[in-house]
Formats: C-alpha cells, structure tokens, sequence
C-alpha cells in the first residue's frame, strides 16, 4: 500500500490537535451570539482551521508514496530564532523594529541570496503590521522604543 507515513502522522496529529483545542475552548468558554461574540469563538475557530488544514495533509497523504527529505536544520533554527527575538525584543524595542528584525532573521536561510528582496520583504511585512495591527485594531503595542501604549 502506498502511503506517506509522515504526513500522514504529522497531519494527523495537527487535526486532533486542533479538535481538541476546538473542543476544549466550546465546553469552557462562552461563545456568544453573532452580535457579541464571547471569548470561545476565536480559540474554537483557530482549532478547527487546525484541524481542516491538518485533514489536508494527512488524506493526501494515503495515495502518495514516501518521499524522505533530510530535516531543515537551518531553517528550523532560523524561525526559533525569529520567534524568541519577536517575544523578547517587542517591549524594548516596539513593533515595528522588533517585526523588521523578525522578518530578516527568519528570511536569512531562504534559498534566494540577495539583501534587496529581504530589505523589500521587510518593509512590506512591517508596513502590514502597522496597518493592521496599530492602526486599524488600534492595539497597544509600543510602536518604537521608549513609546507609551
């Protein structure tokens, strides 16, 4: 039978993941109504997309034949990286010059060379960030460094 066992696992663990997030946050929060949400929608949705996109590895999955790739070390280490700099530096250095530094640690290792593409990348994610998230959510993020919420 030909089937790729990895995928197969992984996506079945990213759907049972996301059911279980799903169902905890159903049976603990209050959902609301349509008009006034309540605290449970976001995390029962964000588990079922889990869910869907976890369903969407794994059936392929059992018609393909396994296809072995080494891990990608670098680039594991590259997002880790990414990540830890978002959550320590956000408060220091606000949120659009800890989201630049994000974006040109984490698009370091991709297979395209070249500061110009990285440079426009980081713009461009950063100029979202702050359209989205500063703007029009109006979150209290500290902006630059030393900015009050």
């Amino acid at each position: 039978m030909r089937r790729d066992p990895y995928d197969l696992a992984w996506g079945g663990l990213l759907g049972l993941t996301g059911l279980v997030v799903a169902g905890y946050a159903w049976a603990s929060y209050d959902m609301g109504s349509l008009r006034r949400m309540g605290p449970g929608v976001f995390p029962v949705t964000l588990g079922l997309l889990l869910a869907v996109f976890g369903g969407l590895i794994a059936v392929p999955a059992m018609e393909r034949p396994v296809r072995r790739q080494p891990f990608a070390w670098p680039e594991t280490i590259a997002v880790i990286a990414a990540l830890l700099t978002f959550g320590l530096l956000l408060e220091r250095l606000g949120v659009l010059l800890t989201t630049a530094a994000t974006v040109l640690i984490a698009s370091s290792v991709a297979p395209r060379r070249g500061l110009g593409w990285r440079l426009t990348l980081t713009l461009a994610v950063t100029a979202l960030v702050w359209l989205v998230f500063v703007r029009g959510l109006n979150m209290s993020l500290p902006v630059w460094p030393g900015a009050v919420r």
